[in-house]
């Protein structure tokens, strides 16, 4: 599974015209690894072996190719996870506006049925044809409303 998803990263950056470079893979690795969207501070917490700088300009280059997705929060930062076309998990998230944290969740299968058929209800007629949707829904964290 790992080989395949960084098989699949490395043709998106080529298609780009660039190179899957260790500290891509590093990036790549991290992000792989965390249950929730992460802030480039996070990172590199989490990733010791690149400075900051290295890791701003690195996901911008990511996010390009389409790797990573940024995702963002009700505070001045932005996050980033790798894009759910490369992980195959769909999923939504939970933002706190006091705090700004952001959570993955999966919806019931039911629920997802609705979305798809309230976004096929809403753009019926209009030419727009939805391929996929997002859902952040906002609110207070537990640790915020405690």
């Amino acid at each position: 599974m790992v080989e395949d998803l960084h098989a699949r990263v490395a043709t998106r950056l080529r298609r780009v015209g660039q190179r899957y470079t260790p500290g891509r893979r590093l990036l790549v690795d991290a992000l792989a690894t965390s249950t929730r969207p992460v802030t480039t501070a996070e990172l590199a917490a989490a990733e010791g072996r690149l400075p900051q700088s290295t890791i701003y300009r690195n996901l911008a280059l990511l996010e390009q190719a389409g790797v990573v997705r940024r995702v963002l929060g009700s505070d001045e930062y932005s996050r980033f996870e790798l894009a759910e076309e490369l992980t195959g998990h769909h999923h939504h998230h939970l933002v706190c506006v006091s705090c700004g944290t952001v959570e993955d969740f999966e919806a019931p299968r039911r629920i997802e049925q609705g979305l798809d058929a309230a976004l096929d209800a809403l753009t019926n007629g209009t030419g727009f044809r939805a391929e996929a949707h997002r859902l952040d829904v906002l609110g207070t964290c537990a640790r915020c409303a405690g």
